[in-house]
């Protein structure tokens, strides 16, 4: 037990953040929880609506420090991940089946040297 008057402020003001922290946390899971739920039975599990609800929530979160900001970052991209499979393809058409090529990458691109300043 804590001995000093500020010790124990500090244990009341932890539990007061231990409390705030979890209803944070509880809140960033169920919201995560919806967006991979679905609400209708025959819709797809995953809207843009509820998955940006739960990032926003996860942003907020790790901006409070009630989450690690990569632990956070993992949460959004494995939402974002399992909505893209979701979602039909964006605006790239298929290539055409039985065509005999298939599809390359060009290799990247280097951006342009900037020139450097001479100094002076």
């Amino acid at each position: 037990m804590a001995n000093t008057q500020s010790a124990k402020k500090r244990v009341r003001a932890s539990i007061r953040k231990r409390d705030r922290n979890r209803s944070t946390r509880s809140a960033v899971k169920t919201l995560v929880s919806r967006a991979r739920r679905p609400a209708l039975p025959d819709a797809a599990s995953l809207t843009s609506e509820e998955v940006r609800r739960a990032i926003s929530a996860l942003d907020k979160a790790a901006e409070k420090g009630v989450l690690h900001a990569n632990n956070a970052s993992r949460r959004k991209a494995r939402l974002m991940s399992a909505l893209a499979k979701l979602a039909p393809s964006g605006g790239k058409p298929a290539p055409p089946k039985g065509s005999g090529k298939t599809a390359t990458a060009s290799p990247a691109k280097k951006p342009a040297a900037r020139p450097t300043k001479a100094k002076a």
